[in-house]
């Protein structure tokens, strides 16, 4: 899959995801939005409800204002209580016909009943409630001219709200108070009535939340003009509406995180095999190359001893002959590392633990590559001061170890290589230190120099052979053996590789 294809479908996804999470706002917007119409509702609702019962109230009470009257016989005989899911409402009874008004007759339409109800045709009925009628109109009225806190019993109030807003499932804190229009202050608050001099009148600072709120209902209406309202305040109401979605929210932003994590690291596995693909790639253009010379030398070598002018030379027959075996050990040696490799990655290999001198291992690696690196120009320093540089390990892959770290320094070191090693004790073992002044490393670079087939890119050169495959095997290796490795590294000034043998494995 080439880049563009990769972009293309990174593009996409992320469309996708955008869309997917501009949708998922708009939904918890809308649901938002229907919770407070909703929550609206049953707040407006309940308080018209307790509107009307206040309402009936003062309706009960001017009627047991007139003592032992036909009135409040007709109140009690045709106005019946009925409860209904937790509610008042009343039904009133004339001519054997049921009047259903709930809480809204008015004044005149009761008063109408008394005068023209059939319980007495006489004139002395009539008469009495003619002069009952007086009195109640003279009650009425005197109701219209008096004050709006005298009007409402603050249990009644109290308890009116409580229990219509449980009804209405609104189960949260809240502030109430009764507002009268003609003092334009609060004269009820909270069960309690506030004073004339109270400090925390609105137009002073105070329930200021409580004036400005939409949640409100005009008291006593049945007059020439509604003394009062009451108003409600939820200082939760926030949380309450996002109580509603929240879940759904929760839920949302989860298996949307899932789907980013997802994304991602389908991203990275899709970039990481695409570097493998690559790096795998490359190992193949340098195996072919590197078994490409060692052929080409054999196939010469090979004509070159079956020529006829050859074939009477001894001395050339060897020469040929131990180039042949020469080559034929490179690709052998090369094609060991591959299998070694594989080994490893099945960890199908065993160690062979001994007591291993690293001194003599290190000693035997520096003569294997200081002719290499004495055609450079460069030279190979010891600095061997371990005092005990004996440790437990398999003598042939710790030997592969330094020969390998000792040959990319050489590798990396393009004129004149100066390679230093050194050896010191610490720690309950050997620590070993191959320094070079190369090309170094860069900071991307060190984070896959141990990966296989990576090869640390360097720029115009191109005569730096091998699989990628020797910093693998060395990582691996040290591994297995319950070693260390560490590599500090700066562009254009070398490398220092500091490996860490312990006395024994097991330690």
């Amino acid at each position: 899959m080439n880049k563009k294809a990769i972009w293309l479908i990174i593009g996409l996804m992320s469309a996708a995801l955008i869309g997917i999470g501009w949708l998922q706002v708009n939904w918890i917007k809308y649901s938002l939005r229907l919770n407070a119409e909703d929550f609206d509702n049953r707040i407006i609702h309940a308080l018209n409800n307790v509107a009307d019962r206040l309402e009936y109230q003062e309706k009960l009470e001017a009627f047991n204002h007139i003592d032992n009257g036909f009135a409040r016989s007709f109140y009690e005989k045709k106005v019946h209580q009925k409860v209904e899911g937790g509610k008042l409402s009343f039904s009133i009874s004339v001519d054997q016909m049921d009047l259903q008004n709930d809480l809204h007759l008015s004044k005149s339409e009761i008063w109408k009943l008394i005068l023209t109800g059939n319980q007495c045709d006489c004139v002395n009925c009539r008469a009495e409630r003619a002069s009952e009628l007086t009195k109640m109109v003279n009650f009425t009225k005197g109701l219209d001219y008096t004050a709006v806190a005298e009007r409402i019993n603050l249990n009644q109030l109290n308890t009116f709200l409580k229990q219509e807003l449980e009804d209405q499932s609104i189960g949260i804190d809240y502030h109430y108070g009764v507002y009268s229009k003609k003092k334009r202050s609060f004269v009820i608050a909270n069960n309690h009535y506030v004073v004339e001099d109270d400090k925390t009148q609105p137009t002073k600072g105070g329930y200021k939340n409580l004036h400005n709120s939409k949640y409100r209902v005009n008291l006593f209406q049945e007059g020439k003009l509604s003394p009062g309202m009451l108003m409600v305040y939820f200082p939760a109401k926030a949380s309450f509406l996002w109580d509603g979605v929240l879940k759904n929210l929760l839920a949302s932003l989860l298996f949307t995180s899932i789907i980013l994590f997802c994304f991602a690291y389908t991203i990275q596995v899709i970039f990481r095999q695409k570097k493998v693909s690559e790096m795998r790639t490359d190992f193949i253009n340098n195996m072919t190359h590197e078994f490409k010379t060692p052929i080409a030398t054999i196939s010469l070598a090979t004509d070159a001893i079956t020529s006829p002018l050859i074939l009477g030379h001894t001395e050339k027959l060897k020469r040929f002959a131990n180039i042949i075996k020469l080559e034929n050990k490179r690709m052998n040696n090369q094609v060991e590392k591959v299998l070694q490799m594989a080994l490893i990655d099945k960890k199908e290999f065993d160690l062979k633990l001994t007591d291993v001198n690293l001194h003599e291992v290190i000693g035997r690696a520096v003569e294997n590559i200081s002719l290499q690196v004495e055609k450079k120009g460069g030279v190979v320093h010891t600095d061997l001061k371990a005092a005990k540089p004996i440790v437990e390990a398999d003598l042939t892959h710790v030997s592969n170890i330094v020969n390998n770290l000792l040959d990319n320094a050489n590798k990396y070191s393009p004129e004149n290589p100066e390679i230093s090693i050194r050896t010191r004790n610490g720690g309950s073992g050997v620590e070993v230190i191959i320094q070079d002044k190369g090309i170094g490393i860069s900071k991307e670079a060190k984070k896959h120099i141990f990966d296989k087939f990576y090869r640390v890119h360097t720029g115009n050169l191109h005569d730096v052979k091998g699989f990628g495959l020797g910093l693998s095997y060395v990582k691996a290796l040290m591994t297995a053996h319950n070693r260390t490795i560490e590599v500090t590294s700066e562009l254009g000034k070398g490398s220092n590789f500091s490996l860490f043998f312990p006395s024994s494995v097991a330690g």
